[in-house]
This record gives C-alpha cells, sequence and structure tokens, in this order.
C-alpha cells in the first residue's frame, strides 16, 4: 500500500473516499433522468387502455375490442397502429443514441442530459395536445429523442461520478427513478381516467412535462464529470470535483490515473471503429448481450400493457389500473432491495436469483393463462384466479427490479475504457431501444399468434440469458471504472482477448497493460 491506495480482490485499485452528500446530491438529481424513461413506459399502457382515448384516436381497435370481449382474449386488442403509437418512441431513442454519444462525448454529460429534458419536454406539451393520430406519434417522437438523450447520459454520469465500492447503489438510482415513474404514470392514469368526459389521459400524456423540467433544471446545477472534465482539457476543474466529491483532499492517484487514461483516449481519433478491436470483445459482448437480454425477459409486455394484459384476462378496467398501480409498487420497492445489496452480494449474485426468480414466475403465469384460457382464447378468469396471477406477476417483477432492470443498465455503463466508453453506452442504448422497439411494436400481435405460449417465449430466454450470466460474465464489484481490464484478464474465457502484463498496472485505458502506474499500490 502506498499513497492510500490499495489493491482489491479483483486485482484493481481502492483509491480513498467516502459517500459525501454532494456526490449524493449530484447522482440523485442525475438519477431523475430515470423519471422520464419510467414515466412514459407508465402512462403509454394505461392510456391505450382508456375506452375515451381508444374511441378518438383508434376507433376500430375499439369497435374490435368490445366484438371480442366475450370471445378470443388473446387478439382483442390487436393492431399494429395502437403499437405504433408505443413503440414509435424507441424507434426514436434508437436512432438518436448515437447522435447523443458525440454529444456527451464533446460537450459533456451533464448538457446531454439538458437535451434529453428539452425535448421531452416538448413531446409531452404535443401528446397532451394531440387532435389527430399523426400528432401523436410525433409527440412520441420527440419524446423518443429526449429518452435516447437520457439513457445514453445518465448511467455514464452515475457510474463516473460515484466511488468504485458505491457505484453499483448510486448508479441504479437511475432504475429506482424510473420505477418511480412508472408508479406516478400508473396512479395518474387510475385516477384520470375517472374524469367525466373522457378527455383524462390528455393529463396523463401532459404531466410527461414535469419530470421532464426536472432533469432539464437538474442538469443546469450539475457539474460535469472529473472524466468528463479531463477529456475536454478542464483539468483543474476536474480535480476540484473529483476533491469535492470524494470528500478527501489525497485524490492524486485516481486523478492520475484519470489524466493518463484520458492521454491514452485523446489518441483514439475513431472509437467506433477502435471499439471493434479485439481487446474489447469481451466489454462489447456483454454492452450488447445485457440490454438485449434485459428487452427478452419480458417486462415490457408487463410495463407497457399491464392494464391491457389484465383486461384481458378478466379484469374490469378500474381493476385492471389498480393490478397495474400494485406492479408498479412492486417495482419500486423491488429495486431498493438491489440498491442495498448490489455492492454487497455484486452482480451475478442479483443476476442469478432473480433469472431463476423470474423463469419460475413465467412458467407460471403462462400455464394458469393455458389452463384458463386454452389455445382459443374463451372465458373469464374467476376473481381469485386472478389475483393470483397478479401475485406470479408480481413475483416476476420483483425478480426484474432487483436484478435485470438496474444491472441491465448499471453493467455496460461500467466496463468500457474511457476511450470507447460514449460509444459502448450509445451501442448498448442502442441494443435496448432495438430490441424494445420490437417487443413493444409485436407484443400484441404475439400474443395474439403465441397465445399462452408466448409466456413461455420469454421463459426460455430466462434460461439462456441465466446460463450466459453464470458463464461469462465476472464479477465487477467495487472495481474502479479506470481498473476494470483486471477483471476481464483474470476471467476464463475473456482472458485470451484482454491480458494485463503483471509488472505493470493498468488504468483501463484499454491498452491491455500499455502503461505504467501512476501512483502507488
Amino acid at each position: 500500500m502506498a499513497g492510500g491506495v490499495v489493491v482489491n480482490a479483483a486485482g484493481g485499485k481502492t483509491y480513498p473516499g467516502h459517500m459525501t452528500a454532494f456526490v449524493f446530491f449530484t447522482c440523485l438529481v442525475a438519477s431523475s433522468g430515470g423519471l422520464i424513461f419510467g414515466y412514459d413506459i407508465g402512462i403509454s399502457g394505461g392510456v391505450t387502455s382508456m375506452d375515451s382515448f381508444l374511441k378518438e384516436f383508434f376507433p376500430s381497435v375499439y369497435a374490435k375490442a368490445e366484438a371480442n370481449k366475450d370471445t378470443n382474449q388473446y387478439c382483442k386488442f390487436d393492431s399494429q397502429l395502437l403499437t405504433l403509437f408505443t413503440s414509435s418512441l424507441y424507434l426514436a431513442a434508437l436512432a438518436t443514441s448515437f447522435v447523443a454519444a458525440s454529444v456527451t462525448r464533446v460537450f459533456g454529460r451533464k448538457w446531454s442530459m439538458f437535451c434529453g429534458g428539452l425535448t421531452f419536454m416538448a413531446g409531452s406539451a404535443m401528446n397532451g395536445a394531440a387532435t389527430d393520430v399523426m400528432m401523436l406519434i410525433m409527440g412520441r417522437i420527440l419524446l423518443g429523442v429526449g429518452v435516447g438523450f437520457a439513457n445514453q447520459s445518465v448511467p455514464l454520469y452515475l457510474s463516473e461520478m460515484a466511488p468504485a465500492k458505491l457505484r453499483g447503489m448510486l448508479n441504479i438510482g437511475f432504475q429506482l427513478m424510473t420505477t418511480i415513474g412508472i408508479l406516478a404514470a400508473n396512479l395518474i392514469n387510475f385516477w384520470t381516467v375517472k374524469i367525466e368526459g373522457g378527455w383524462g389521459w390528455r393529463i396523463g400524456l401532459g404531466l410527461a412535462g414535469v419530470p421532464a423540467l426536472i432533469i432539464t433544471v437538474g442538469a443546469l446545477v450539475l457539474p460535469d464529470t472529473p472524466n468528463s472534465l479531463i477529456a475536454r482539457g478542464y483539468n483543474d476543474d476536474a480535480k476540484k470535483v473529483l476533491v469535492k466529491i470524494r470528500g478527501t483532499d489525497d485524490v492524486h492517484d485516481e486523478y492520475d490515473d484519470m489524466v493518463a487514461a484520458s492521454e491514452e483516449a485523446s489518441a483514439i481519433e475513431h472509437p467506433w471503429r477502435n471499439i471493434l478491436e479485439r481487446r474489447y470483445r469481451p466489454q462489447l459482448t456483454v454492452a450488447a448481450l445485457i440490454p438485449c437480454f434485459q428487452q427478452l425477459t419480458g417486462i415490457n409486455v408487463i410495463m407497457f400493457y399491464a392494464p391491457v394484459l389484465f383486461l384481458t384476462i378478466g379484469f374490469g378496467d378500474d381493476a385492471s389500473l389498480m393490478a397495474a398501480v400494485i406492479t408498479g409498487l412492486v417495482n419500486m420497492f423491488a429495486t431498493m432491495v438491489s440498491i442495498v445489496c448490489v455492492d454487497r452480494l455484486g452482480r451475478r449474485a442479483l443476476f442469478l436469483q432473480g433469472g431463476t426468480q423470474m423463469f419460475v414466475s413465467q412458467i407460471v403465469v403462462g400455464t394458469m393463462i393455458a389452463a384458463q384460457f386454452g389455445t382459443a382464447g374463451v372465458g373469464t378468469m374467476s376473481r381469485n384466479n386472478a389475483w393470483l396471477l397478479v401475485l406470479f406477476i408480481c413475483l416476476y417483477v420483483a425478480g426484474f427490479a432487483w436484478s435485470w432492470g438496474p444491472l441491465g443498465w448499471l453493467v455496460p455503463s461500467e466496463v468500457f475504457a474511457l476511450e470507447v466508453r460514449s460509444a459502448g453506452q450509445s451501442i448498448a442504448v442502442c441494443v435496448n431501444m432495438t430490441l424494445t422497439f420490437i417487443i413493444g411494436q409485436s407484443f400484441l400481435t404475439m400474443l395474439c399468434t403465441l397465445k399462452f405460449g408466448l409466456f413461455y417465449f420469454f421463459a426460455g430466454w430466462m434460461f439462456v440469458m441465466t446460463a450466459f450470466i453464470a458463464l461469462f460474465l465476472p464479477e465487477t464489484k467495487g472495481v474502479p471504472i479506470e481498473e476494470m481490464n483486471h477483471v476481464w484478464s483474470r476471467h476464463w474465457f475473456w482472458s485470451k482477448y484482454v491480458t494485463v502484463d503483471s509488472r505493470q498496472h493498468d488504468g483501463g485505458g484499454g491498452g491491455g497493460g500499455s502503461r505504467r502506474s501512476n501512483g502507488g499500490v
């Protein structure tokens, strides 16, 4: 040990520092970017189950749902135009993520968050005032631009600001805010559906501007991360911020490692080309597959269309929205479990436990729906069986909320070297939004086609992704993001791609041990 720096079990450095009020405040404000993502997820499903909304914008869907009320439960809401209303946002977020990467790298993390909040506010105003389907979808596209910027920049900001030993807890603040946004949207749906005159959906869509305003104003008062400031040449400012967020003047070793990593990063002219190099193969694989798997858990079947799904299985209008509120509460409180446990138990333990719980829950839900409706989709579910189904859906949501939900954003944001970090995060967001769009656009058709088999389909993916975690994801808890190469170089499979010279200390700059240590170990 020298200069207050020790080597941790993963072979990387542990720097001095502790949780400070300042770093907690900055991470809390930045995490509010998750509110816009969560609010939209929750509000869209509730709005699309409201008769007044369907009558005004999707009359054919309303007529079909009424015609199928007592017949095929699986196909009563199947409409590509209706699902386009929901999923168009994620197509826009997909396209935006690449632009957001350049903004995040060139102008800093905070200004990327500011752009996201501003465009999301514009989209919420357009949706709240919509008079036709095209205006609705244009508003959704603006919301998607906002989500693309926020989801690209917020996880990076949190991972770079947080002390390594608390990075998991602070980063999961993004997912916690997402769940709070979902719950708030579910409560608003439950209230606005009762408004006489059938215009309550306008309140729900328009109130999306509130979380957007929070992140927009919040971004103006936040400092940028030390990593971003150094990369843009503001070294003195970076050191001041680092001292403030670590709560100690003994930041020389961490600062020197950041500077050295930034120097290597500045030598990289084409991060999008470099990220394809062999030495980044483990990070790229994990950052692409984990967001992909996160959506193949089937969570958006629940979160996008929870009220529609509960209507399908026999709940009345109010009861379906209340069931969605219950799942929203479970989602929020289970995410708090992850906040408490992620830096103690580690990423792998939560992934494996949550994945197993979700697999079992999906099998039970699919079997119960199969027993009740068969392949014809005819029948109604008894009250007791319906609430038993809600129980298993809640167990599924809880498993997601303390595993694949928060960790699907945390792990990709912490594994990349600085020179390709923005590009890597953009790839993660791109994959996430692509799968979200595909699942969102195809869910109602898949439910109509696969029927109860849809839940077995997602259960099969749960088995695959849990096996992937068990075999190929190393533990990253407590490892500084500048030191992450040590994790890959010691893994049974990924060590063939990443090597770290034992005589040298790799600062995570991606050079595979190509530079000397800055600061004693």
